[in-house]
C-alpha cells in the first residue's frame, strides 16, 4: 500500500512530553543521554524524568544517537549491549526514515535494529506519487495498534489501521489483524476491512501493494461494479501479471448481464533502455440486442499498439498499428466520441537513419483503412446470398523506401542549395464497388498485391537579396513510374497492367516583401506599449507535364495528386505584439491566403459535377472547394487573439467569392482563471452538394471547476451538440469531491453516437490509485 507512508508530523490527538530537540550532528557510534535523576551501573544506566517530581512531565529521559532518538519518563539504556527499556509517554524516532512513534512501553535494541512498541501509534514520511491520474497528498501515513515489532527494515503491525487521513477522524482506514511494510519494497495487510467513514465499504483477505518507484507484483486487482445503458448490470475483476523485469500485462473482464462478456487486455514492456513497446486489446462476446425486432450482435475485437527502439548508429525504428473487425463493432462498443466518429484507421512502423548533412532514409510498413460507411447488407451477384460486405478503402506498404536530401549548398560564394525526394515501394490499394442504390456488390477495385511506384523529385534552390526584399527562386523535376494504372469502365475504373510514367516540371518563386512595422507607446489594457507588424509574401507556382493523364495514375497519398497548375499564392499576416513590463507577447496573429488560378481546368484534369482535389487545392483549405473551373480560391483567414493571460480565441474561415459567404468556419474559445476553465467552439461546413461533403454545424464545450488535486468540490461538464440534426452527441458531466486523504467521483456519461450511456464511479486513495469504473482515460480532470 503506497499510502503506507506519509508526513512527519504529531498527530493532533497525541500529548508528546517536552524533550531536547534533536542534535544537528551526533558521530556515528556515539550516544548521549539526558535525564533529571539519573542511575548508573557501569555502561547500564537508568534515567527518569521529573514525572516523579510532580504530576506533570516537564523534562523526559532521553538517550540520542546518530540514527535515532527515545524519549520516556523512565528508560533503562545498556551501552554495551544497545538495549533501550522505555515506559511512560515514549516517543521514538528513526532520523534515516523519517519514521516516529509513540507508545506505552518499549523494548528495543538499536545495534541489530530490533524491538517491540506496545499501545503503539506512528506515522512516517509520505511516498508522494505523481503518477498521470492519481491524487496525491503530503498527509503523514498514521498507524495505530496493540503492538508493533520492528526487524530491521522490516515493521509489522498487529491488531490495527493505517490511514493517511488526518486524525482523530480519518475519512478511511484499513483495519486487519497483521501489517508487514517493508519500506521501499512493499506494504501487505492480511484479512483487511476498508472502512469508509466508519462503513466497512470491502474485504480483503490478503492485499498487496508495492511501495518501490515503479511498482509491479503480480495480483488480482480490486473488483468493479456499475450499470450500462445497452449492457445493463456490469461486474468486473482482472490481474496484473509482473511477468518479469521487462514487461508486464493487465487483464481485465468484465460482464454485462444484457449482452455478455468483455474483456480488456493491457501489455508493455520496457526491455532495455531507449526500447519499449505496448498494446491493448478490446474484445466483446455479444449475445446481441434486438434493432427493429431484429436480434443484432455486435462482437468484435480492437487493437491498438505502438512501439519504439533506439537501434544505435543513427538507427530507430517506431510503429503503430490500429485494427478493428468492423466499424459497427467499434461504433456499438466505444465509450470515446473521437473513436465513434473516426472513420480512418492508421498503422505505420517505419525504419529511420540520419546522418551526415541532412540525409534521412525510411523503410516505411504501413496499412491505411478508411471506412465510407458501416457495412452494408448486400446481394453477391453470383451466388445471390445475403452477406455483411465492408465499405472501407484500403492502402498498404509493403515496404516503401523514401531517401530523401535537405537543401545543400554548392559553394559558399555561390547561393545554390539542392535537395531532393526519392522513394520506391510496393504498394496495392483495394475497395469494393457497390451498385447505386448501395444493395449489391457489382465490383472490387484492387491492385497487384506488389504494385511497383517510383518517386524521384529534385529541386535546385536560389535566393535573391535585394535589402529586405528576398527572391526564392526553385526549378525541379518529378518523375514517378508506375507499375499499373487505372481506365474508366462505365460508371468506375479498373486496373490496368500498363506501365507508365509520369514526368513533372515545376518552377516556383517564393517573394519575401519587407516588413511594415508601427509601434503605438500609448498603455491599453493589451499592455504598455504596442507594435503592428505586416508581412506581405507572393508565391508564384508553376508545374506542367500532367495534363489530362491525371485520371490514369492511381490514388495511394499525396504523391499522386498532382496536377498541371499556374497558380498564385498571396500571404498576408499581420502580428500585433504587446509589452508587458519585460516580456513581449505576440497577442494577435491573422493571416489571410488566397490563390489566383491562371489555368481554371488544372491543365483538363479537372471532372465538373464532382469533388475534385489537387495538390494545389489541398495545400490552402482543409476541405475540398473544386467542383468545377475557377479562377480563384476562397480566401482563407486564420485569425488567434491572446489579449490576456488565460484567454485564447482562435478563428480560422474559409470565405468564397464566388458564393458570397463563407463556407468553412471554425471558432473556438479558451479560458482559465484560477481553478475555473471553460471553453468552447462552432465548426461549420457549407459546401457545394456536388462535392459530396455532407454539411454540419457541430456546438462543443466544457465548463469546470478544480484540478484533480484539487480539495473539496470539483465540477464539469463536457458536451458535443449537432445543430444541423438537433442530437446531442456526447455528453459527460462529473463531480469530484476531494478529501485530504481520499477522493470521490461520479460521472454520467452519453454517447449519442453508440446509444451507450450511464454512470462511472471511482474512489480515489491519495499516493495509491482509485479503484471503480471510472478510468483514468475517461475522467474530465
Amino acid at each position: 500500500m503506497l499510502a503506507l507512508q506519509a508526513g512527519a508530523q504529531t498527530p493532533l490527538a497525541l500529548t508528546v512530553a517536552p524533550g531536547p530537540p534533536p542534535h544537528e550532528s551526533i558521530p556515528q557510534g556515539e550516544w548521549r543521554s539526558g535525564a533529571f535523576r539519573q542511575e548508573s551501573a557501569g555502561k547500564l544506566h537508568k534515567l527518569h524524568s521529573s514525572a516523579q517530581a510532580g504530576g506533570e512531565v516537564p523534562f523526559q529521559a532521553w538517550v540520542e544517537g546518530s540514527t535515532l532518538l527515545v524519549r520516556a519518563d523512565e528508560l533503562e539504556w545498556n551501552e554495551i549491549t544497545g538495549d533501550v527499556h522505555a515506559s511512560g509517554h515514549v516517543y521514538f524516532h528513526d532520523f534515516r526514515e523519517g519514521h516516529e512513534m509513540w507508545c506505552d512501553r518499549l523494548e528495543y535494541n538499536s545495534d541489530e535494529e530490533a524491538g517491540k512498541f506496545y499501545g503503539v501509534r506512528g506515522q512516517t514520511i509520505p511516498h508522494v506519487t505523481t503518477r498521470p491520474g492519481v491524487l496525491t497528498t503530503t498527509s503523514p501515513f498514521y498507524f495505530e495498534g496493540e503492538w508493533a515489532e520492528r526487524n530491521g527494515d522490516l515493521y509489522t503491525l498487529h491488531n490495527g489501521f493505517v490511514t493517511n487521513c488526518k486524525m482523530p477522524s480519518p475519512w478511511w482506514r484499513m483495519k486487519g489483524p497483521r501489517f508487514v511494510i517493508d519500506p521501499g519494497e512493499k506494504a501487505i495487510s492480511y484479512r483487511t476491512l476498508f472502512l469508509l467513514r466508519g462503513v466497512p465499504l470491502f474485504y480483503a483477505p490478503y492485499f498487496y501493494h508495492s511501495l518501490e518507484e515503479e511498482p509491479r507484483k503480480s495480483g488480482f486487482l480490486i473488483p468493479s461494479v456499475g450499470n450500462s445503458s445497452k449492457g445493463g448490470f456490469l461486474l468486473g475483476a482482472g490481474y496484473y501479471w509482473a511477468i518479469n523485469r521487462s514487461n508486464d500485462l493487465t487483464y481485465r473482464a468484465q460482464y454485462y448481464t444484457s449482452r455478455g462478456f468483455a474483456h480488456h487486455l493491457y501489455f508493455r514492456g520496457k526491455p532495455r533502455e531507449g526500447t519499449e513497446y505496448s498494446a491493448i486489446m478490446y474484445g466483446v462476446q455479444d449475445r446481441g440486442r434486438l434493432v427493429n425486432g431484429v436480434n443484432q450482435q455486435f462482437s468484435g475485437v480492437s487493437l491498438y499498439a505502438v512501439g519504439s527502439s533506439i537501434l544505435g548508429d543513427g538507427w530507430s525504428v517506431r510503429g503503430e498499428a490500429n485494427y478493428i473487425t468492423s466499424l459497427r463493432f467499434r461504433q456499438e462498443w466505444t465509450n470515446s466520441y473521437n473513436e465513434a466518429v473516426g472513420s480512418e484507421m492508421h498503422s505505420v512502423a517505419f525504419l529511420n537513419k540520419n546522418w551526415g548533412a541532412g540525409y534521412t532514409v525510411n523503410a516505411v510498413f504501413s496499412r491505411l483503412e478508411n471506412f465510407q460507411s458501416a457495412e452494408k447488407q448486400v446481394v453477391d451477384p453470383t451466388t445471390g446470398a445475403q452477406e455483411l460486405v465492408a465499405d472501407v478503402v484500403q492502402i498498404r506498404k509493403l515496404p516503401e523506401v523514401e531517401f530523401t536530401g535537405r537543401d545543400r549548398q554548392f559553394w559558399r560564394k555561390l547561393p545554390l542549395w539542392f535537395s531532393f525526394e526519392s522513394a520506391a515501394g510496393l504498394l496495392s490499394r483495394s475497395a469494393p464497388v457497390f451498385s447505386s442504390d448501395g444493395t449489391q456488390l457489382i465490383d472490387r477495385f484492387q491492385t497487384g498485391r506488389l504494385m511497383n511506384r517510383v518517386n524521384l523529385a529534385p529541386h535546385l534552390t536560389g535566393v535573391l537579396h535585394f535589402g529586405d526584399f528576398h527572391l526564392i527562386p526553385t526549378l525541379g523535376i518529378r518523375e514517378t513510374y508506375y507499375s499499373e494504372g487505372q481506365a474508366a469502365y462505365e460508371d468506375r475504373f479498373r486496373v490496368t497492367g500498363t506501365n507508365a510514367v509520369r514526368s513533372a516540371r515545376e518552377f516556383s518563386l517564393d517573394m519575401v516583401f519587407p516588413s511594415l512595422s508601427r509601434t503605438y507607446p500609448k498603455k491599453t489594457f493589451l499592455g504598455d506599449k504596442l507594435k503592428h507588424v505586416i508581412e506581405p509574401r507572393v508565391t508564384y507556382h508553376y508545374l506542367t507535364g500532367i495534363g489530362t493523364d491525371f485520371d490514369r495514375f492511381i490514388r495511394f497519398d499525396e504523391t499522386d495528386i498532382i496536377a498541371n497548375t499556374n497558380d498564385l499564392l498571396l500571404t498576408l499576416t499581420n502580428r500585433l505584439y504587446a509589452k508587458r513590463g519585460e516580456n513581449v507577447q505576440e497577442v494577435v496573429t491573422w493571416e489571410l491566403m488566397q490563390k489566383r488560378y491562371f489555368d481554371p481546368t488544372f491543365g483538363g484534369a479537372l471532372v465538373e459535377g464532382q469533388r475534385n482535389v489537387f495538390e494545389a487545392t489541398a495545400d490552402l483549405a482543409a476541405y475540398a472547394f473544386v467542383a468545377g473551373p475557377r479562377g480563384v480560391s476562397p480566401i482563407v483567414s486564420n485569425l488567434r487573439v491572446s489579449p490576456i493571460g488565460g484567454l485564447g480565441v482562435r478563428w480560422q474561415t474559409d470565405y468564397d467569392p464566388r458564393t458570397g459567404g463563407i463556407v468553412n468556419s471554425t471558432l473556438g474559445l479558451d479560458y482559465r482563471w484560477k481553478k475555473y476553465f471553460a471553453s468552447g467552439s462552432n465548426s461549420q461546413v457549407h459546401v457545394d452538394p456536388s462535392l459530396g461533403t455532407p454539411s454540419a454545424d457541430q456546438y462543443r464545450g466544457r465548463v469546470g471547476y478544480g484540478t484533480l488535486n484539487s480539495r473539496g468540490l470539483s465540477a464539469a461538464v463536457d458536451a458535443i451538440y449537432d445543430y444541423r440534426t438537433q442530437k446531442l452527441q456526447y455528453a459527460t458531466t462529473q463531480a469530484t469531491y476531494n478529501t485530504d486523504c481520499c477522493g470521490y467521483s461520479v460521472q454520467y456519461y452519453w454517447n449519442g453516437i453508440s446509444g451507450l450511456g450511464g454512470f462511472r464511479l471511482a474512489l480515489s486513495i491519495a499516493n495509491i490509485g482509485s479503484f471503480g469504473t471510472l478510468t483514468r482515460q475517461e475522467r474530465l480532470f
